[in-house]
């Protein structure tokens, strides 16, 4: 046990409090809660402080706090801001987000889109990929909760990942989207206060001058402005991120969700705040070897400095500075997913003439199987969080072209979308496989792209956007 570890009666007391009042509150929230329009988009009425809470919360996630100092603990300084560059990601999708609520302002989720715009082929690839996309992203919240508690802790990773899993699947569960913006409000504060103090602490104990000399001696090529990887990984990350928010249901929904205008002052508001968050937490991993840390896997490196940095006092705080970051991203994830499996394959192909009161109940006993299908999953411990999550970047960065094309480009056809998206992803995981996990964006985005601009070259159709909600 080193110094700075918590006692496992202070982590599991610290799990009970969390998820009392999470679940407490979500219970609260979710009371009045009687069509699947209140459970799954708050009413379809959320304001702008809520809104752009929710939107930046959900974005800080256990990439922004534990992969982001992971990849910069093996990139360097293009580590953490290639994962800034995730921003750009809620910004581009600003304007998207206005054109969405006003092409669509009935409309469920990105599915519902896909569907209407290009048709039963392109909608097959589309949520193949998205589930793909929520599965790992989910899988990785809940590594990400097991090796927060294994590293700062005396509990093991199953314990970790079991309690966000359960805790968020409750409150969740209890009050749909209105419990999930709610408390990305509160857990907003709480991780950009804790990122802030972390950051100045590192910054007054180890100093960037000791920083600097110690890298320089032991580590040089972090700060190679020209190390070719960690270049590559900059690039490929824009189009990750870009991807990751332009297909995901979780930003489509708020998109619905949010009141009229709203949209896009929230997530251009939400993606300058986040901005510089990854390279706060990304730089604490640069004073590792400064504070002779040295973590068994590069994904536990961010909370060991932070924990050295602090001492047994600062565990406990970085415990619920992180916790909070994965819970806003989870709950999040929970409920737009299973808002797209009730939506689009429940409702859309089994259960078509399902009253609100069926679909706000099936809505309900999905959330509970994405929580036990992610503990199968994550309890494997397959990979590395930031090895997970960029495979699922091939995925994802197949669906930018056609999702920004098919809201303002009329001459791009289903069939050609759908190829896009299919042989995008392929190219994607054989670069990722053959090449490297920085490049599996790059090259899925550049495919599909491609097959995107022959299909409006080639086109013979005009499509009408009034049908979109015919």
């Amino acid at each position: 046990m080193t110094e700075f570890t918590l006692a496992s009666s202070n982590a599991l007391g610290i799990l009970i409090i969390f998820g009392i009042v999470w679940i407490v509150w979500g219970w609260y929230l979710g009371r009045n809660n009687r069509t699947i329009d209140d459970y799954a988009l708050a009413g379809r009425n959320v304001g702008f402080a809520m809104a752009t809470a929710t939107a930046m919360a959900t974005w800080i996630t256990s990439n922004t706090t534990l992969v982001a100092p992971q990849l910069t603990y093996q990139f360097g300084i293009w580590g953490m801001l290639g994962y800034s560059m995730a921003a750009l990601g809620l910004i581009l999708f600003a304007p998207l987000a206005a054109k969405i609520k006003a092409l669509l302002p009935n409309g469920f989720t990105s599915g519902d889109f896909i569907y209407r715009r290009y048709g039963k082929a392109s909608w097959i690839a589309f949520m193949v990929i998205s589930l793909c996309y929520a599965l790992g992203w989910l899988v990785s919240l809940g590594m990400a909760g097991g090796l927060l508690l294994s590293s700062l802790s005396e509990l093991d990773y199953y314990t970790g990942m079991t309690a966000i899993l359960v805790i968020c699947v409750v409150y969740t569960l209890l009050g749909g989207l209105k419990a999930v913006i709610a408390t990305d409000f509160v857990q907003s504060i709480v991780i950009i206060v804790g990122v802030v103090f972390i950051a100045w602490v590192c910054i007054d104990q180890v100093g960037f001058t000791a920083i600097h000399s110690n890298l320089t001696a032991s580590q040089p090529e972090l700060l190679n402005l020209l190390f070719p990887a960690a270049i590559m990984f900059f690039f490929n990350n824009v189009f990750f991120g870009i991807g990751e928010i332009f297909h995901s249901n979780v930003w489509w929904s708020r998109a619905f969700a949010f009141a009229p205008s709203i949209g896009k002052k929230s997530y251009l508001t939400a993606g300058l705040l986040w901005l510089p968050i990854p390279i706060v937490t990304g730089f604490i991993a640069l004073a590792a070897s400064s504070l002779n840390v040295s973590p068994p896997s590069a994904d536990m490196v961010g909370p060991m400095v932070a924990a050295a940095l602090l001492g047994k006092i600062g565990a406990v705080f970085i415990f619920i500075v992180v916790f909070s970051a994965l819970a806003s991203s989870m709950d999040s994830l929970l409920a737009a997913t299973s808002d797209l499996l009730t939506q689009d394959i429940a409702k859309r192909v089994f259960m078509t003439k399902a009253s609100s009161n069926q679909l706000l109940k099936i809505n309900r006993l999905i959330v509970i199987g994405l929580g036990l299908s992610t503990w199968c999953v994550a309890a494997l411990k397959l990979t590395t969080l930031g090895a997970l999550l960029n495979f699922t970047g091939a995925f994802v960065a197949a669906t930018i072209w056609p999702i920004v094309y098919g809201i303002y480009q009329p001459k791009l056809s289903g069939g050609y979308a759908a190829l896009a998206m299919a042989f995008g992803t392929a190219a994607g995981l054989i670069g990722y496989f053959t090449i490297g996990f920085y490049v599996a964006a790059i090259t899925s985005c550049a495919i599909s792209l491609a097959i995107c601009r022959i299909g409006i070259w080639r086109s013979q159709s005009i499509f009408t956007w009034h049908s979109l909600q015919e």
